[in-house]
C-alpha cells in the first residue's frame, strides 16, 4: 500500500509540544505514553517484529519471572496476552480479579503494591482511576504497566502502531482517521502519534472533543516529530486520505448511566458502508475491540476484506511481549 499525499484540512490543527521525554527503558515504569522516547518506540516494534516472525527464538528468555495481573476491569485481549505472552517467554502469571483483591478497600495500594513486589517480577494493572495505578508504582519496587485506565491505554497503542508499520511499512506521515470518543485509547493514540510522526485527525461530536490539557502538552513533540493532529465534528471530513479509519465503542465501562444520551449523539458518527465506500481504497479499518456491532461499527465494516481489526487484537501479545522482555531484562534502579 502506498501513502497517500495528505490535502489541506480545514479542521483545527495543533502542531506543537513538550519538553523532550525521558527515555521509557531507563524508567522503572510503563504507565503511559507520555515519557515514552520515539526511538525506544523503534526498538519496541522491531522486537516484536522479531518475535512475530520467530517465536521459538524468544523461549524461555524470562523463565523464573513472576508477573502479576492485578484487575479491576474485565479483559479479554489484556488478560490472554499478557498470560500467553509471559508463558511463551518462560515466565509465569498469577491472576487477581477484583473480587480477590479490590484496589485500595481490603488493603492500602501502598502495602499491596509493596506486597507483590516482594513476590514478582512486574506487576499489570488494570483499574479505573489513573490516579491509584501511579500511586501504585509509586510504592512498587518492581516495575508497573498500565492495563488500561481510565485516562490512558498505552499497551493497547503500541499494538495499534505495530499494526499500522506492519501494513504501510512505516508510521511517518501516515494518517489515521479516528472517530469517535475521546477516551482513554484516544488519549494513548495522540501521545503515540506525536513521538512517531504520524498525523491523527479526529472527528466527535460537539462536547466530546478531546482533553485539552492533552493537545496543549503535544505541541512541542508535534512541532519535533512533524505530526499534525485534528479536531473536527465531520467524520467525512476526518477519513479525506485516511490510511487507517479508526474507531472505539461510545460507551465505556463506567459510563452505562450515558448510554442512552451516547447512543443519540454518537449515531452520525456509526464507521459503516457509507464511510467505507467513501474512505481511500488502500486504507485499513481499526477497532480496539470489544465493538459493539451495529453501534459504533456496523459488520460489514469488521468483516471488510481491509479490516485490520483481528490483526491489531493479536499484535497485543507480540508488543507486550517485546515490552516485558525489555522491562524484564535491563537494570533498574530500586526504590528505597
Amino acid at each position: 500500500m502506498k501513502k497517500k499525499s495528505s490535502k489541506k484540512s480545514k479542521s483545527k490543527k495543533i502542531s506543537s509540544g513538550a519538553r523532550k521525554p525521558a527515555v521509557l527503558f531507563e524508567a522503572k515504569d510503563f504507565l503511559s505514553l507520555k515519557e515514552v522516547h520515539a526511538s525506544d518506540l523503534e526498538t519496541l516494534f522491531k522486537l516484536a517484529d522479531k518475535m512475530k516472525k520467530n517465536p521459538a527464538q524468544f523461549l524461555g528468555k524470562l523463565k523464573g519471572k513472576s508477573l502479576a495481573l492485578l484487575f479491576q476491569k474485565p479483559s479479554i485481549r489484556t488478560r490472554v496476552s499478557f498470560q500467553v505472552g509471559m508463558a511463551q517467554l518462560g515466565g509465569n502469571c498469577v491472576y487477581m480479579d477484583p473480587q480477590e483483591m479490590p484496589l485500595g478497600e481490603r488493603e492500602s495500594i501502598k502495602d499491596v503494591a509493596r506486597v507483590l513486589s516482594r513476590y514478582c517480577d512486574a506487576v499489570v494493572t488494570r483499574t479505573y482511576s489513573h490516579t491509584a495505578l501511579e500511586d501504585f508504582a509509586k510504592f512498587a519496587t518492581v516495575p508497573v504497566i498500565n492495563g488500561l485506565s481510565d485516562s490512558y491505554h498505552p499497551c493497547q497503542t503500541i499494538a495499534d502502531l505495530f499494526t499500522i508499520r506492519e501494513k504501510f511499512g512505516d508510521l511517518k506521515k501516515i494518517n489515521i482517521a479516528y472517530i469517535g470518543d475521546s477516551n482513554n485509547v484516544l488519549n494513548s493514540l495522540l501521545y503515540g502519534v506525536a513521538k512517531v510522526g504520524a498525523n491523527l485527525s479526529i472527528a466527535s461530536p460537539r462536547g466530546y472533543e478531546p482533553n485539552e490539557e492533552i493537545l496543549k502538552d503535544l505541541k512541542l513533540q508535534c512541532k519535533d516529530s512533524g505530526a499534525k493532529i485534528a479536531v473536527c465534528n465531520n467524520p467525512f471530513n476526518a477519513i479525506k486520505n485516511a490510511h487507517v479509519v479508526y474507531t472505539d465503542v461510545w460507551v465505556s465501562m463506567g459510563q452505562e448511566k450515558q448510554r442512552d444520551q451516547r447512543l443519540r449523539d454518537f449515531q452520525p458518527f456509526q464507521v459503516n458502508g457509507a464511510i467505507a465506500s467513501k474512505a481511500p481504497k488502500d486504507s485499513i479499518f481499526m477497532h480496539c475491540l470489544p465493538a459493539h456491532r451495529g453501534e459504533e461499527i456496523t459488520d460489514e465494516v469488521i468483516e471488510h476484506p481491509r479490516s485490520a481489526i483481528f490483526d491489531q487484537a493479536e499484535n497485543r501479545l507480540h508488543t507486550q511481549k517485546a515490552l516485558l522482555y525489555l522491562l524484564l531484562t535491563r537494570k533498574t534502579k530500586k526504590k528505597k
